[in-house]
């Protein structure tokens, strides 16, 4: 099958004891271990993998690396070959390499971010297990964020110098790793250049997104919510936590989903994403979004510019 899921994102921190307070008692998830390096291990509630999220002090703020998880340990094979023959190098990681992850590799997207594949991760289960389970648990803090569930990158864009890193990540996606295009913002005056796209390996709308900007970065990465009265429930815990919250709660034109984006101590911006959407399918042709509708799509209740949302990452 290949890759399933997103596994995990690292995220750069610049107070450990802030951010540990955001990702636990407002975003509500777990601590679940700490290495000899200070790196700090987080899960939500449903989530079964003893980690999504990992902590890393650091002077700046952003993303080290994020990870995807595949089916089969051979799929590593597989897929390190596919990427090597699309012009890529691959590093192999040793077991153990990634905090309780068995073996794994390593490259770099055409946009420079750094990916992970890896089969195996240590399972502590859902805080609700798997017999005779209550909808959600009593003990859980803050939002009570359910999974971590998908990231946007910014990638280089600048179509004067000919330069779309959007548009090599989407290809690299689809043609090495057999990512599927949900949706796309197609700009410039034929209309042909792809300006941001959304793409996806489950059945969701997006596991992965890509942006374009002056540079590369990290825009958001969201954890996902039931439905739209948990999303208004977020941003009352937000404001009762005091936490910067950057667009107050939205409907998506595009992926269709309930939105609040904030940022944490760091900077980092967060997203809680609420709905799945519609079912994206294989066979499901890509929705296209037109330069002139681009603001109508992210923010689909006003449709008005909101500059520091592309401008402002991490």
């Amino acid at each position: 099958m290949g890759v399933m899921r997103l596994g995990h994102i690292n995220l750069r921190v610049l107070d450990m004891d802030a951010a540990l307070k955001h990702y636990e008692n407002v975003m509500g998830m777990a601590q679940t271990d700490k290495d000899e390096d200070g790196n700090v291990y987080l899960k939500c509630w449903d989530e079964w993998d003893k980690y999504s999220v990992i902590l890393s002090q650091s002077d700046t703020a952003g993303m080290n690396n994020i990870a995807y998880k595949v089916e089969r340990d051979s799929d590593l094979d597989d897929l390190k070959k596919r990427v090597e023959d699309y012009g890529i190098s691959v590093t192999d990681m040793a077991a153990g390499e990634m905090r309780s992850c068995g073996r794994g590799i390593k490259f770099n997207l055409p946009s420079g971010h750094e990916m992970r594949l890896y089969a195996e991760k240590e399972a502590l289960g859902k805080d609700v297990g798997t017999t005779n389970p209550e909808p959600w648990p009593d003990d859980v803090k803050g939002i009570k964020a359910h999974w971590l569930d998908h990231a946007l990158l910014m990638c280089e864009l600048d179509p004067e110098k000919g330069v779309n890193k959007v548009a090599e990540n989407t290809a690299f996606m689809r043609d090495a790793l057999d990512f599927y295009l949900g949706e796309q913002v197609l700009v410039g005056p034929d209309g042909d250049i792809q300006a941001a796209t959304w793409m996806f390996r489950t059945s969701t709308p997006h596991d992965i997104a890509f942006v374009g900007g002056p540079k590369m970065g990290l825009h958001h990465c969201a954890f996902f919510l039931d439905e739209w009265n948990d999303v208004l429930k977020a941003a009352d815990i937000m404001a009762k936590n005091d936490v910067k919250v950057d667009v107050t709660p939205q409907r998506h034109g595009i992926t269709r989903g309930y939105t609040i984006y904030f940022f944490d101590p760091s900077g980092n911006r967060n997203e809680t994403f609420a709905g799945l959407g519609y079912l994206a399918q294989p066979d499901m042709p890509p929705v296209t979004w037109t330069e002139d509708q681009l603001w109508r799509g992210i923010f689909y209740h006003t449709g008005e510019e909101a500059g520091a949302f592309t401008t402002v990452y991490t």
